[in-house]
């Protein structure tokens, strides 16, 4: 296997108060991951206890219009909501430079908050046809790996969607070839990978499914968005099927409580432990999202 140099922008020595950081080397890692070797058993990588953490995504239109900025989500989530995680985006990075990203550590030590995942987006399709666009599409969530690393984030969500009415033989194989690529710059640093379901293939949980397997890494996994059920989309049914390879949830409020206790306890009876992410937009829903998980889901 190629080396892999980490030329990320935390590659470089940053000064940190009165020291420096550097990003870990390839160089004495490399036998941790081969794309051609089998790690583990999908999914192994998060087994844990059963936590809530906020999503960055569900206050979005609050940040839009100014009222706070990434630097305030620790004490956002602690003081308003009482919840001790939360997940990024990372086009609502502000200035991600070092200088930035420790006083973020900061605020969210002063707030006992656990930074667990990026949701990364617009940073290129890892389902096209060129080779040269998945190359290109992995160096760019390199620096969200390296970020994320930084932040003491477990992972990192990506998108894979594809084409209309692409070929899912052919998406499959384009698919398992970035993700292979992305992985062998991402286990090193001990940062997974999920997908969310956002539409195209990732919305065929039995193509998704395909993908996890040929991939066939612990640190490979998938981020179940529980959207609200549609004509087109079987929210239990293709959330039934990834948990085996569930990084955490991307969890919503349902069109009725019964619903929503019926999948939290589908996840936990199925053995899932690990972080619900509440994504329900807005602060009503988050509360009431808060409070269907802390009255259904175990805490163990």
């Amino acid at each position: 296997m190629k080396k892999v140099s980490r030329r990320g922008f935390l590659e470089k020595t940053l000064a940190i108060g009165a020291g420096s950081f550097i990003a870990p080397s390839l160089l004495n890692m490399q036998q941790a991951y081969s794309k051609n070797s089998t790690i583990a058993a999908a999914g192994s990588q998060w087994i844990g206890e059963n936590n809530i953490s906020l999503a960055q995504w569900a206050l979005v239109d609050e940040i839009n219009k100014g009222e706070w900025k990434t630097l305030d989500f620790p004490r956002i989530a602690r003081e308003d909501f009482g919840i001790s995680g939360i997940e990024f985006v990372n086009t609502l990075f502000e200035v991600p430079i070092a200088t930035y990203l420790n006083r973020l550590k900061r605020n969210a030590d002063e707030h006992g908050v656990k930074m667990v995942l990026i949701m990364v987006d617009a940073e290129g399709e890892t389902c096209t046809p060129s080779k040269e666009e998945r190359k290109q599409t992995v160096t760019n969530h390199r620096k969200w790996i390296d970020i994320a690393q930084y932040l003491g984030c477990h992972a990192i969500r990506t998108n894979c969607i594809g084409a209309k009415d692409i070929d899912k033989g052919e998406a499959l194989k384009w698919s398992a070839e970035t993700y292979n690529m992305m992985l062998e710059y991402a286990v090193p640093a001990n940062i997974s990978i999920l997908i969310e379901n956002h539409g195209g293939v990732s919305n065929d949980a039995d193509w998704l499914v395909s993908l996890m397997k040929v991939v066939n890494s612990k640190y490979f996994g998938v981020l179940p968005d529980w959207r609200q059920p549609g004509a087109e989309f079987d929210n239990v049914g293709f959330l039934e099927k990834t948990l085996p390879y569930a990084g955490g949830m991307s969890f919503r409020n349902q069109p009725s409580d019964e619903l929503t206790e019926k999948m939290i306890k589908m996840t936990y009876d199925r053995g899932f432990r690990g972080w619900y992410g509440i994504e329900s937009s807005g602060r009503e829903n988050i509360l009431k999202s808060k409070e269907l998980l802390m009255k259904h889901l175990p805490m163990k």
